[in-house]
C-alpha cells in the first residue's frame, strides 16, 4: 500500500516540477523555452583510446572520473536548466524519488533463456506474443553506471538475448524525463537498447533500437499499446508491445515496447525513408506548437530536435510552415497549405489526442510529438509518448482534488530533499501565466484541472483550447469551418468504432490475460498489482459517472472508455458567446 502510494505522489510531484525544469523561474537556473532535451555531454570521442567509437570498461572508468570532477553544467553538456545537480537522478542516487525512507524492492525471480518459449516467427511488435528480453552486462554495478552516463552519449555495453538468439555489443542507457528522476534506484526505470553500438550492421528483426519503457504512472501498463493500435487505424504511428525484461539473469518485470521514429519506420509507414524528421520533445511549459517566430532559425532549433542532418534548407520548410499556418488568412488557409501539410492527417492526429485525452500530448503541452517533411515536401504528424492517455480526472487523491494538481505539495518523505527546488512562490507564478494563456481554465474549452501540466477528463470538451495561440494547428486549422466539421466527425468515428467499450474491452481483457501473471510476480514495478486489476477490470460501472472501479487517474479503463464514448457521441458545440451582453434599456427616472 505505501509503495504504490509512494509512486503515485512521486509521479505527480515529477509533473508538478518539469515545468520549472523547462523553463525555469528568474535566478533558478537557464536554458532554452521548453526546447529540445538539454545536449548531452560529449565523451565518446574524448576518452575513446583505441577510436573504435564506443566505450570500453577502462574507457568508461576513466570518463566517469573525469565526470565527476567536472562543473554540473559540463556534466550535462552545458545546456539546459542549470543548478540540478549532476547526471544520475539530478543529484540524488537514482532519482527524486530516492528521498524519504523508501524500502529498495527485493530481487525479481531468476529466469534462464532456457526455460522461455521463443517467438522466432512472430513480428518484433506482435501484441499478441509475451517476449522475453534478456539484457546481460559484464558487471553487476550497471545500474550505477547507466546513472552516472545518463546525460551523455555514453552507452554501456551488453549482450542482448531474444528468442534465443545472442546479438552482442549492444548498447544501453537509461532514458526519459520524469518517468526517470522520480523513480528510485532498484526499481523500473525506462531502457534504450542500440543494436548497432559495435557492430552498425546489427539488427533484431529488421530494427536497431529498442524503446523499453517502465510504464510510469499508468497502472493498467496498457496506454502506449491501446493507444498505438487506435492511432494505426487512422494514421501511422509507433507500434509497441510488451515484453518481459530480464538483467543479469533477474526478472526486472513488464515493459512497453515502443517502435523507434526512424528510416524503418518512416519506410513502414510512407512507402519511403526519404526526408527530415524531427522530435518536438515535451514538458508542460514546452513551446513546439508551430506557432512562427520569425526567420531566425536558432528560435526553432530551440523548440524542435531535429533528427536527421538536412541542414538549413529542412529548417527553413519548418519555418515556411509555420509562418503559413500563422499568418494566411483563414479564407484562403486551407488552400495555402495543402502543398505543404497532411491536413487530413493532422485533423486525424488532433482528434486521437483529444478523444484518448493524451494528457501529454498537443492539446495541452505543444510538445510531444514527431514531425516528418517527405521527399515531396510534405509535413506530417506523428504521436509520441502514448502512455499519459486514457485519463480519468488527473492525479492521485489529496494533490489538488480529481480536476487537477491545484497548489498541493508532495508529503514529507516523497520527492526531492527538504530545501531543495524554486522558491515557494515558483508554482504559484507558474499556474498564474498558465491561467492568462488559457491553458488551465477550470471546464469548458479550457480544459479540466489548473496546474501543470493541465489534464483532461473524460467531458474534456473537443475544442479546448481553440483561443490558445500556442496550439495553431487547432486555434487555426479549426477556426476554418469545413476542417472544424471533419476534425468533429473524425472525434466521433474515433469514439463509436475504436474507443467504445464493445471494440476496447476485448483488448483490454486480452491484455489482461497475456500480462497477467507478470505483472504479479514484478518486484520492482511502480504501482501495485491492485492497482492494475482495479484499472483493467471489466467490472460494469456506474452508468452516470463512469468513475467507479478506480485506477489510473480515478477511472478504470472500462469507466474512461463508456463515460468517454458517451460524452463524446452525445457532444452538442454550445453556441458562440456574444460579442456584446445586450442590457435591457435603462428605465428613466421618474420625479413622481
Amino acid at each position: 500500500m505505501k509503495s504504490a502510494l509512494h509512486c503515485a505522489t512521486a509521479a505527480t510531484f515529477a509533473l508538478l516540477l518539469a515545468p520549472l525544469i523547462a523553463q525555469p523561474p528568474d535566478g533558478f537556473g537557464g536554458g532554452p523555452p521548453g526546447g529540445p532535451s538539454r545536449e548531452k555531454a560529449k565523451l565518446v570521442e574524448e576518452f575513446d583510446d583505441n577510436d573504435d567509437g564506443w566505450l570500453n570498461s577502462d574507457e568508461r572508468a576513466a570518463a566517469r572520473k573525469a565526470l565527476a570532477d567536472r562543473p554540473q553544467r559540463e556534466r550535462r553538456g552545458g545546456r539546459g536548466p542549470g543548478g540540478f545537480g549532476p547526471p544520475g537522478g539530478f543529484g540524488l542516487p537514482g532519482g527524486f524519488g530516492g528521498g524519504g525512507d523508501r524500502t529498495p524492492p527485493e530481487p525479481g525471480p531468476p529466469i534462464d533463456a532456457g526455460e522461455v518459449v521463443p517467438y522466432a516467427d512472430a513480428p518484433l511488435y506482435d501484441t499478441d506474443v509475451l517476449r522475453t528480453v534478456f539484457i546481460d552486462f559484464e558487471s553487476d554495478n550497471w545500474e550505477t553506471e547507466l546513472e552516472a552516463f545518463k546525460e551523455t552519449d555514453v552507452e554501456v555495453p551488453a549482450t542482448l538475448t531474444v528468442d534465443g538468439v545472442e546479438y552482442s555489443g549492444v548498447g544501453v542507457r537509461f532514458r526519459g524525463m520524469s518517468s526517470y528522476m522520480m523513480v528510485p534506484r532498484s526499481f523500473k526505470r525506462s531502457l534504450n537498447v542500440s543494436l548497432d553500438l559495435v557492430d552498425s550492421g546489427q539488427r533484431l528483426y529488421g530494427y536497431k533500437t529498442l524503446n523499453l519503457l517502465n510504464g510510469n504512472g499508468d497502472a493498467s501498463m496498457m496506454s502506449t499499446v491501446l493507444y498505438s493500435e487506435i492511432a494505426n487505424q487512422y494514421t501511422p504511428a509507433p507500434k509497441a508491445n510488451f515484453v518481459e525484461v530480464v538483467i543479469n539473469g533477474e526478472s526486472w518485470g513488464l515493459y512497453t515496447n515502443v517502435q523507434q521514429f526512424d528510416k524503418v519506420f518512416l519506410k513502414e509507414s510512407y512507402g519511403s525513408s526519404k526526408g527530415t524528421r524531427w522530435k518536438v520533445p515535451g514538458s508542460p511549459g514546452a513551446d513546439g506548437g508551430l506557432r512562427y517566430l520569425g526567420d531566425d532559425l536558432d528560435e526553432y532549433k530551440s523548440r524542435y530536435e531535429m533528427k536527421s542532418s538536412d541542414g538549413k534548407k529542412a529548417w527553413r520548410a519548418l519555418v515556411e510552415l509555420c509562418r503559413v499556418l500563422n499568418e494566411t488568412p483563414l479564407d484562403r488557409l486551407e488552400e495555402e497549405l495543402a502543398p505543404i501539410l497532411d491536413i487530413d492527417g493532422a485533423l486525424r492526429f488532433l482528434a486521437l489526442d483529444v478523444a484518448l485525452v493524451n494528457s501529454d500530448g498537443y492539446w495541452t503541452r505543444a510538445s510531444d510529438y514527431y514531425l516528418f517533411r517527405d521527399g515531396e515536401g510534405v509535413f506530417h504528424l506523428i504521436p509520441h509518448d502514448m502512455n499519459e492517455a486514457f485519463h480519468g480526472a488527473g492525479g492521485p487523491p489529496g494533490f489538488g482534488g480529481p480536476r487537477g494538481f491545484g497548489r498541493g505539495r508532495p508529503p514529507e518523505g516523497f520527492g526531492p530533499p527538504p530545501g531543495f527546488g524554486p522558491p515557494d512562490d515558483a508554482l504559484d507564478r507558474r499556474a498564474e501565466r498558465s491561467n492568462r494563456s488559457g491553458e488551465g481554465r477550470r471546464g469548458g474549452r479550457g480544459g479540466h484541472g489548473f496546474g501543470p501540466p493541465n489534464h483532461g477528463s473524460v467531458d474534456l470538451d473537443p475544442f479546448v483550447g481553440l483561443d490558445n495561440d500556442r496550439t495553431p494547428l487547432r486555434s487555426r486549422l479549426l477556426a476554418v469551418p469545413a476542417l472544424k466539421e471533419r476534425y468533429l466527425e473524425y472525434v466521433q468515428q474515433i469514439a463509436g468504432d475504436s474507443l467504445a467499450w464493445d471494440h476496447l474491452g476485448p483488448q483490454v481483457h486480452k491484455y489482461r490475460e497475456l500480462i497477467h501473471t507478470t505483472v504479479e510476480r514484478d518486484t520492482r514495478k511502480l504501482t501495485s498489482t491492485e492497482a492494475f486489476l482495479a484499472a483493467t477490470s471489466s467490472d460494469a460501472v456506474k452508468p452516470k459517472t463512469g468513475l467507479e472501479g478506480k485506477g489510473r487517474g480515478g477511472v478504470s479503463l472500462r469507466g474512461f472508455s463508456e463515460a468517454r464514448t458517451r460524452y463524446l457521441l452525445n457532444y452538442q458545440e454550445p453556441p458562440a458567446a456574444p460579442s456584446e451582453v445586450s442590457r435591457p434599456p435603462r428605465k428613466e427616472r421618474s420625479d413622481d
